[in-house]
């Protein structure tokens, strides 16, 4: 009968040492230890958002109920300041154009990328060349990009006209003109903004799954078929998402009404946020510029939430 081999402590060597076990608490600690380098480099950037946006917002809504001027005592003065703000005659013009603005935008600065991007996604050849092409306006500063669209809308010499008179085509007065001008910023601001739009687009078209296009193709589908049946719906997410966007963006246009207008001809082009620099800048009413921003905030918050609000009812009656 085999006797059992009795169990001898391990003794180290030099090949192979005894490994002391961690001691108590010591996962606990690093993970801790993780955390705690986690949150000093969010620290950076919630310091950052509580300096320049969080604050600045807060302390706008403050303001929109006093009456302030800088180096004074704020006076408390309650709804005056939006009293005076909506019995502005530019008021209503600058509402009316900032909306108008935004449904131009929609209807050609949001279709035209969509096309680009599915014209894009055709190529088999210089894609990369193309994607720079079409991005290359987003990296021309905003102010440069509106005076070189001032020089190209001049009435006289600009190359718009010049162009077009080569066409033996009737000219136009472009910004100059009260009737033309806010389309005319809406093709500035499209041109500008489209680039990262497109790639955007690009890049959600080049995620769908070949295979359903091949099985409408067998189906019988024509090329709008297996846009409006594969396309749209596989991209939807995507296109709902930046039409918030756009939206939000093209409701606080300025720099081309700025640059380009002046708000002219005959306040054809004041926006809201060029109404809020008037009242901020040559006013030296920043009580009402507050106001006027307050009124902005909560239009676009409503919008915002019942946007969302919307979209996502409509996504999960499609889910059930």
């Amino acid at each position: 009968m085999t006797k059992t081999a009795e169990r001898r402590p391990v003794r180290a060597t030099a090949a192979h040492p005894v490994q002391a076990p961690p001691p108590a608490g010591a996962p606990g600690r690093r993970r801790l230890a993780e955390q705690a380098r986690a949150y000093a480099f969010l620290l950076g950037g919630l310091v950052c958002f509580a300096l320049f946006s969080w604050y600045p917002a807060i302390r706008a809504v403050v303001i929109a109920f006093q009456k302030y001027t800088p180096g004074q005592a704020p006076e408390w003065v309650g709804t005056a300041n939006f009293t005076r703000v909506l019995h502005d005659p530019e008021f209503g013009a600058a509402w009316r154009n900032t909306l108008t603005f935004t449904l131009l935008a929609l209807l050609i600065g949001f279709a035209v990328p969509f096309a680009l991007a599915l014209v894009l996604n055709e190529l088999r050849h210089a894609r990369a060349f193309f994607r720079v092409v079409v991005y290359l306006p987003v990296m021309i500063p905003p102010v440069v990009s509106a005076l070189l669209w001032k020089w190209f809308y001049d009435p006289g010499a600009g190359l718009a006209n010049e162009a077009l008179r080569a066409l033996h085509l009737p000219t136009s007065n472009w910004t100059n003109g009260a009737d033309t001008a806010l389309v005319s910023l809406v093709l500035v601001a499209t041109w500008a903004t489209m680039g990262g739009t497109v790639l955007i687009y690009l890049a959600a078209l080049q995620s769908i799954p070949g295979e359903l296009y091949e099985a409408a193709e067998l189906d019988g589908a024509n090329l709008l078929q297996r846009i409006r049946h594969v396309t749209v719906p596989q991209t939807r997410f995507v296109i709902l998402m930046l039409m918030l966007l756009q939206i939000i963006a093209t409701m606080q246009v300025f720099t081309e009404p700025f640059v380009i207008t002046g708000g002219g001809p005959e306040n054809a082009t004041v926006t809201v946020l060029y109404l809020i620099y008037k009242y901020a800048f040559l006013y030296n009413d920043f009580g009402g510029a507050c106001a006027l921003s307050v009124m902005l905030l909560v239009l676009l918050g409503l919008f915002s939430a019942g946007y969302l609000r919307l979209t996502r009812s409509g996504s999960g009656e499609e889910d059930a």
